[in-house]
C-alpha cells in the first residue's frame, strides 16, 4: 500500500439470546441496514464486520434482504467477516471444548452462508487471558482485536506504539492482535469529521519508518451507530456523520486508505511481539471491581498528573472479578460448567448436538457480566440462560433418569452445596450458608423459579447520590432531558426522580427458606431496606446436612444449633428443616422444628424468607398473586403486610406458571420487590429482580418442647403451558 496511514474499522453487531424481537428489528432498521447501504454507496471503503451467530440466525429468518446485500459486499472483498464464539460468550468463562466448539460453529456458519473463510475472531467484551492464543489458533483464527488500554497494561504507549499490530503466542501457538485506538473510538461519531482527518494527517506526517505505514485500527459496537441515544439522527439523519466520514476518507485517498484487518496482515508487517496480561476493555476494569476498590481506583486516577487519562494505566479488575462480586452470577457460571461436562459426556449423535447447541446458547456473555447495557441485571437474559441450561441438562440426564441427590462444592467457595436432580422439580441448597434453597427448577417449563438478583452496591451509585446533592440530575420531568447528550460532563440522567432512595444493599444473598429472628419492634420498611438488627445467627451461617434418598424420594434435612438474642440474653435455639421431594410430584414440603433446652419459655418472632423470580413480575398485566380465598390480586412489586395468611398463589402469564405456597400455621406475610438501581446507556434506572416473601410468626416455645410448622410449595403449568 502506498498510503502512509491505513484506517482499519471493524463493526461488531450482537443481540443476546433472549432479546425481544422488536429490539432486534429496531437494531436492524436503525444500525445494521444503514451501514450496509452506506458501504454500497462507497465501494472503496473496506471494513471488517462481525455478527454473533444468534443475531445472524435471526437476520437470515427476518431480514433476508440485509443478509443478501451483505453477501454481495463480502463477495466483492469490501467487507471481511470475523468469526468468534457463536453465541457471543466470554471465552475465558468456558470449558476449553466449548471455546473451540463455539468458534468452529460460527466459522462454519459463515462459510455456508457467505462462502467465505475467516481469519479473525471477535472476543466478547475484549476479555483476554494469556492462554487464549492457543485456543484461538486451534480454532483456526489468525488474529483478534483488543483495546489499546490492554496494550498499555503490557507497558506500551498507545500514543506511540499502537499504530499497527503485534504477534503473541502461548506455548508456540501464535496469533496476531490489533489494538483498537480509544482516540478514534471517542471521535466517531461524536467529534467533527474534520478534526479526525486532521489528526490522521498529523500521524501521516510522522511515519513509523520510511516504508511502513501507520495502521489505525478501531473496533466499534454496531449499535453505536443508530441505537444509542441520539446517534440515529447524528449518524444517518440530518447529521449524516457516517456519510460525511466515508466521503472524507475517499477524498484523502492519496495518503489515507481503508482496509479490513486481513488486508493489513497481507501488506504490513507486525510491529513485534507482545504479551498482554489478563485484562478487559476499559469499562469492565472498574465495573468488575468491588465498589470500594473501584472508587479508590478512580480517585487515584484523578489525583495523578494527567487526571482521568492516567487511569488507563491502572489495571483495575478483570472479568473474573464478577464471580466474587455477584454470588448469583458465580452460581450460574458454575452450573454452566457442570452441565457442560454432562453434555460433553453424552454419546455422539443428534441429541448430543442438540444439547450442545442449547449449552452454547446459555453461554451468551450478556448474562455473565455487568455493563452499561444491563448484563446480569436484565432478567430476560438470565431467564434465557437458565432455560437453555436446563433443557441441555434434561437431554444429558435422559427422560427417565432417577432422582439423584449429591453433595459437593458447586460454587467453589470451600463449602459443600446439595444438588437434587429430578423431574419435574430440582434444586440446589447452600448448606454452608443458611441451609438456603438458591435454585428451584421446574423442568416442564425449563425455568429456575429462584432466578433473582440480590441488591448489590455499585461504584456508580455514589455518582448518582453526589449528583442529587449538587443538583446535577436530569429526569424525564426535566425540560432538558431529551435534548441533553448523555455524555455531557457533570450531568447525570435518571429515568425517574428520587431513584437514589431505591439504592439498597443486601447484607446476605437472597434465597428461599432463610431463617430470621426479628426484634418485636422491627418494621417492614427496616426489613425491606436491610437496616434492622437480626437477632439470630442463622441467615448466613452453616447448617449440618443429613441426606436420605433413593431413586424415588429424598429427604434433605438441615440442622443448626444456634442462638437468639432476647434482650441482653443469648438463648440457644435449634432449627431443623426437612425438605421432602418425590420424583414426579409437583409439590414439596418443608417441615420446620424449633426447640430450645432452656428452663423458661421463649417468646420469639420467627420468619422464613422465600423468593420468587418471574420476569415481568413488576407488571400486573403479566404477574400477580392471590391470598387465601380472596379473588382480588396483589402486586408482586408492592411493599405490603397481609395478616393471617395460610395460602397464596403467584402466577406468571408470561411463563404460564403458578406457584402456590401453603402454611400449616397462618402467618403475617411481608412482601417487597428486589429492585436494582443500575446504569444503562440512557442513564440510571430501576430494574425488577424478584419478590421477597417473609412468613412471620409470633411463637412461644416452652422448655424442652418444640414448635412446628410445615410449608408446602406446588408448581404447576397454567392452561396454555407446554409440558
Amino acid at each position: 500500500m502506498s498510503a502512509s496511514v491505513i484506517l482499519s474499522l471493524v463493526f461488531h453487531n450482537h443481540q443476546p439470546v433472549g432479546q425481544f424481537d422488536y429490539v432486534n428489528e429496531h437494531a436492524a432498521h436503525v444500525s445494521y441496514l444503514p451501514l450496509i447501504e452506506l458501504l454500497e454507496q462507497h465501494p472503496t471503503i473496506h471494513v471488517g464486520m462481525h455478527f454473533s451467530g444468534h443475531l445472524l440466525d435471526w437476520l437470515v429468518q427476518n431480514y433476508a434482504n440485509l443478509v443478501d446485500r451483505l453477501r454481495d459486499l463480502v463477495a466483492r472483498g469490501q467487507v471481511e467477516l470475523l468469526t468468534g464464539g457463536y453465541y457471543e460468550p466470554v471465552l475465558v468463562a468456558l470449558p476449553n471444548p466449548d471455546k473451540v466448539g463455539q468458534i468452529e460453529k460460527l466459522t462454519e456458519r459463515l462459510r455456508t452462508c457467505f462462502g467465505t473463510t475467516t481469519r479473525g475472531a471477535w472476543l466478547a467484551a475484549k476479555v483476554w487471558e494469556p492462554h487464549l492464543p492457543r485456543v484461538l489458533a486451534e480454532s483456526g483464527a489468525e488474529y483478534t482485536i483488543l483495546s489499546d488500554t490492554q496494550f498499555e497494561s503490557a507497558g506500551l504507549d498507545a500514543a506511540q506504539d499502537c499504530f499497527g499490530y503485534y504477534r503473541t503466542e502461548e506455548s508456540g501457538a501464535c496469533i496476531y492482535i490489533f489494538p483498537s485506538l480509544t482516540r478514534v473510538q471517542e471521535a466517531i461519531p461524536w467529534q467533527p469529521v474534520e478534526r479526525l482527518i486532521a489528526w490522521l494527517r498529523t500521524e501521516a506526517d510522522e511515519p513509523l519508518t520510511a516504508n511502513q505505514p501507520k495502521v489505525v485500527c478501531c473496533a466499534f459496537d454496531g449499535e453505536k451507530f443508530g441505537m444509542w441515544p441520539g446517534t440515529y439522527e447524528r449518524c444517518w439523519g440530518d447529521g449524516k456523520f457516517m456519510d460525511g466520514l466515508f466521503a472524507a476518507l475517499e477524498r484523502q485517498s492519496d495518503w489515507l486508505a481503508t482496509a479490513a484487518p486481513s488486508e493489513v496482515l497481507e501488506r504490513v508487517p507486525a510491529l513485534g511481539r507482545v504479551y498482554i496480561p489478563e485484562s478487559t476493555g476499559a469499562e469492565m476494569r472498574e465495573w468488575s471491581m468491588k465498589p470500594e476498590a473501584a472508587r479508590l481506583r478512580r480517585q487515584i486516577a484523578v489525583s495523578l498528573r494527567n487526571g482521568p487519562e492516567a487511569g488507563r494505566l491502572l489495571q483495575g479488575g478483570t472479568w473474573r472479578g464478577y464471580l466474587t462480586h455477584y454470588d448469583e452470577l458465580n452460581h450460574l457460571h458454575k452450573r454452566m460448567v457442570a452441565i457442560s461436562e454432562k453434555v460433553h459426556a453424552m454419546r455422539r449423535g443428534r441429541k448430543r448436538e442438540e444439547a450442545l447447541n442449547m449449552l452454547w446458547a446459555a453461554q451468551t456473555s450478556d448474562g455473565y457480566l455487568h455493563g452499561v447495557f444491563g448484563g446480569i441485571y436484565l432478567f430476560k437474559l438470565r431467564a434465557a440462560a437458565y432455560a437453555n441450561l436446563l433443557a441441555a441438562e434434561a437431554l444429558a440426564d435422559g427422560e427417565h433418569s432417577e432422582l439423584l441427590v449429591t453433595s459437593y462444592d458447586i460454587d467453589v467457595d470451600g463449602r459443600p452445596e446439595v444438588l437434587l436432580t429430578s423431574q419435574p422439580l430440582a434444586g440446589v441448597w447452600t448448606a454452608g450458608v443458611g441451609g438456603a434453597l438458591v435454585e428451584l427448577d421446574y423442568g416442564p417449563a425449563a425455568y429456575n423459579l429462584l432466578n433473582i438478583m440480590s441488591r448489590h452496591a455499585q461504584a456508580y451509585h455514589a455518582d448518582l447520590q453526589d449528583a442529587v446533592r449538587t443538583g446535577r440530575v436530569l429526569t424525564p420531568e426535566s425540560l432538558a432531558y431529551d435534548e441533553t447528550d448523555p455524555r455531557t460532563p457533570g450531568i447525570i440522567r435518571a429515568r425517574e426522580a428520587g431513584l437514589e432512595r431505591a439504592i439498597i444493599k443486601d447484607w446476605h444473598r437472597r434465597a428461599s427458606f432463610i431463617d430470621h429472628f426479628l426484634r418485636e419492634d422491627t418494621t417492614l420498611d427496616e426489613f425491606y431496606r436491610a437496616r434492622y438488627a437480626e437477632q439470630g445467627d442463622y441467615v448466613n451461617q452453616p447448617y449440618r446436612v443429613d441426606l436420605k434418598h433413593n431413586s424415588r424420594a429424598a429427604r434433605i434435612t438441615f440442622n443448626r444449633d444456634g442462638h437468639v438474642w432476647i434482650g441482653s440474653k443469648h438463648q440457644p435455639v435449634s432449627i431443623s428443616k426437612t425438605f421432602a421431594f418425590e420424583k414426579g410430584a409437583e409439590s414439596f414440603t418443608v417441615d420446620y422444628t424449633l426447640s430450645h433446652p432452656g428452663a423458661v419459655p421463649l417468646v420469639l418472632r420467627f420468619g422464613v424468607e422465600t423468593v420468587l423470580g418471574f420476569d415481568g413480575g413488576d407488571d400486573p398485566v403479566y404477574c400477580d398473586f392471590r391470598v387465601n380465598a380472596d379473588p382480588v390480586p396483589h402486586s408482586l412489586s408492592a411493599i405490603q403486610i397481609i395478616e393471617e395468611v395460610d395460602r397464596y398463589s403467584a402466577e406468571s402469564r408470561i411463563r404460564a406458571l403458578c406457584v402456590t405456597t401453603t402454611l400449616s400455621e397462618p402467618a403475617a406475610l411481608w412482601t417487597f420487590p428486589l429492585e436494582s438501581v443500575s446504569l444503562s446507556d440512557d442513564g440510571f434506572e430501576r430494574g425488577y429482580q424478584g419478590t421477597i416473601f417473609l412468613h412471620l410468626w409470633e411463637i412461644t416455645i416452652p422448655p424442652d418442647t418444640a414448635w412446628n410448622v410445615q410449608i408446602t410449595q406446588t408448581v404447576r403449568l397454567l392452561p396454555g403451558g407446554v409440558r
